[in-house]
This record gives structure tokens, C-alpha cells and sequence, in this order.
């Protein structure tokens, strides 16, 4: 899987603050697993991801990948990475989590490719807040038991998208649904059911939220970590 990118939205993104600092930004408690800071975030790797269970807001790891409750095997998060706004309350996969476990995935930022004339290989841009806050992915979280020995347990979650904004438009027809500041309880309230309340709060970010630039072709193969995959690039593209 080394030199495979994935170009789902979202399918790279970065997770490099320190777990205290994550915790303290979102009013949570910190988690007991530590991961190792990461610039290069990929598909079925642990993510910190904010949850709460009506008494307790907490940091915990999550298998990036949702496992639905009724999969015979965890493989198929694989391709569950991601949730489609629009059919959050239809699809199978998804519609349990979306009314009662619902989380948020702290990023410092994101990945996107866009396509580049006359070139192969797509140019990656990275998007982040412009000034400096992490990003609160809007999430789903589930609990998965292996139908065959009970005791076997995997906590997974997905990210959330939905429309693009201006800026992430010219690159791609979808990006995270990042809750603002007043949105996160709401979201992390697992007594909120009412569809139409939580529909409410999946639209696109403002643009003038973010900015996006041009960064290495490193970024392509996950074995990368580094930071210096988020330093700028020169190319035709420019800071949006």
C-alpha cells in the first residue's frame, strides 16, 4: 500500500497536535492510548476522535474505517471511510451511528488532489484553517463485536462530507464537514435524534475559514509522515 493515494475526500489527513492540547481545545479528557503525531494520516490507522456519552466528553482512538454493528468481519471498513451527508439517515452502514453515535475528528488539516493539464500525476494541496485552530471534522463512531467470539471489539469511526466551499470547489466536489465552535454539543449530544437539527449543521465550511497551497508529491505514499509534507511547494498554484 505504500505508493498507493487515496483520492477519496476525505482520504489523507493530518493529526500531529498533541493529544493533551486536542483535549483541552475541545473541553475533553485526554485519551489513554497515545498516538505518534502523524502528517500523513491513511485509511485504516488509528485516529484520535472526540466522543461523548452524555456525561463525559473524552479523547479516544478509533480505527479510521467504519465497522458497521452487523459486519461478519471488519474488512469492510476498508471502504467506509467516508459518509455521505446527503444519505446519512438511509444508508444501512451509517444510519445508527448518525442518530445515536455521533463524534468529532480532530485534524490540523486535510488532503486534496486535483487534477493537473497534461500531467499524470495529480498535484496535491493542503487545506487548513487559516488561522491556526484544528479543524472539527464531523464524524461517526460505532462499536463492532465479532459475531464468533464476542469478546473481540473494534471501535471505528468515518468522516463526514458534504459540498465543497469556494475555495475547495476548483479541486473537488466534496470536502469534510467541520463543525463550528457552537455546533459541538449539539453533535456530541447522544440524546439528539431529531434528524432535521443535526441535518442542519452538515454545510459547507465558510471559505474564508480555510486556505489550501500546493504541497510535495511525497504526500502520495503513506509511508511518509514527515512535517515536512505540509511545506509549500512552487508550482502554478498559489495560497487560496
Amino acid at each position: 500500500m505504500g505508493k498507493l493515494a487515496f483520492h477519496a475526500m476525505c482520504g489523507r489527513f493530518v493529526a500531529a497536535s498533541p493529544p493533551d492540547e486536542i483535549a483541552r481545545y475541545f473541553g475533553a479528557e485526554a485519551p489513554e492510548a497515545l498516538l505518534e503525531p502523524s502528517y500523513n494520516v491513511a485509511p485504516t490507522n488509528d485516529v484520535y476522535a472526540v466522543l461523548e456519552d452524555g456525561t463525559t466528553r473524552r479523547v479516544e482512538t478509533l480505527h479510521w474505517g467504519l465497522v458497521p454493528r452487523w459486519a461478519k468481519d471488519p474488512s469492510i471498513g476498508n471502504r467506509l471511510i467516508n459518509a455521505r451527508a446527503e444519505t446519512l439517515a438511509e444508508k444501512n452502514a451509517f444510519k445508527h451511528a448518525y442518530r445515536m453515535r455521533r463524534c468529532i475528528i480532530p485534524a490540523d488539516g486535510f488532503y486534496e488532489w486535483r487534477p493537473e493539464p497534461g500531467k499524470k500525476s495529480r498535484q496535491p494541496y493542503y487545506v487548513r484553517r487559516a488561522d491556526g485552530e484544528p479543524l472539527a471534522f464531523a464524524g461517526l463512531w460505532e462499536l463492532w463485536r465479532n459475531p464468533t467470539t464476542p469478546d473481540e471489539q473494534l471501535r471505528s469511526c468515518c468522516i463526514i462530507t458534504g459540498e465543497p466551499n469556494e475555495k475547495v470547489r476548483p479541486i473537488h466536489d466534496r470536502m469534510p464537514v467541520i463543525l463550528p465552535e457552537r455546533a459541538w454539543d449539539i453533535w456530541l449530544d447522544p440524546t439528539e435524534h431529531d434528524l432535521d437539527t443535526l441535518g442542519r449543521l452538515l454545510v459547507p465550511a465558510p471559505a474564508s475559514l480555510i486556505e489550501l497551497y500546493p504541497v510535495s508529491l511525497e504526500v502520495n505514499n503513506v509511508r511518509n509522515k514527515g512535517r515536512h509534507l505540509i511545506d509549500p511547494v512552487e508550482t502554478r498554484g498559489t495560497v487560496l
